[in-house]
């Protein structure tokens, strides 16, 4: 299992964003409903916290967090106590305690983008945590026109599609394409899920 600690971020000078990211993510846990355990809630002071039960959802919830740029985050993969309560806070276990760890890090000055994982495997948690934080630069560093693009581009969506919602050409969509990384991203999320799965499992081992 996964649990996602995010932390935000420079909360005194910005304000508490934490009601604000719920409402954001209800969309989100509804159409990945099968895969979370126990959906994102405030846990204590501008701290969320959500339980998931597949490396899929921990990558994409993640990179939405980042996208966000407000908090910091830790995945802790492994077993929890099962079984579990009827909210993140209430519930414990190894995955819990490797998400503190991992977000406790995350939130250090020695991270070049604050996205940690954390395991029972150092080496696997150092190769998770490289690719993420490598895919996590690359959404942090889009932009809004390459965000619009990625907003559209879906299953069954043509560039023709796109270009024609957004009033520019099918060069133009291609282009912020190439600009945004969304291909790079969507090779490399595949490798990221498989390398949490192998955190997963050397923490199950541990």
């Amino acid at each position: 299992m996964f649990v996602i600690t995010a932390d935000q971020r420079r909360s005194t000078q910005h304000g508490d964003r934490v009601d604000a990211l719920l409402a954001t993510l209800e969309p989100w846990a509804a159409a990945w409903s099968d895969h979370v355990l126990l959906p994102p809630e405030r846990t204590v002071g501008d701290e969320v916290q959500a339980v998931l039960g597949t490396a899929e959802a921990a990558v994409d919830l993640s990179l939405i967090l980042m996208r966000r740029a407000s908090w910091a985050v830790g995945i802790g993969a492994g077993p929890v106590n099962e079984p579990l309560r009827t909210t993140a806070r209430a519930s414990s276990g190894p995955a819990f305690i490797n998400a503190r760890r991992a977000v406790e890090r995350a939130r250090g000055r020695g991270e070049p983008v604050p996205l940690v994982v954390a395991g029972g495997h150092e080496g696997h948690e150092e190769s998770a945590t490289a690719l993420l934080q490598l895919l996590a630069s690359v959404v942090r560093r889009r932009s809004a026109a390459g965000w619009e693009v990625h907003d559209l581009l879906e299953p069954g969506v043509t560039q023709r599609d796109i270009a024609a919602t957004l009033g520019i050409s099918t060069q133009a969509v291609s282009q912020r394409i190439a600009s945004a990384m969304l291909d790079e991203e969507r090779r490399a999320r595949p490798v990221a899920i498989a390398l949490l799965h192998e955190v997963d499992e050397g923490a199950g081992n541990a």
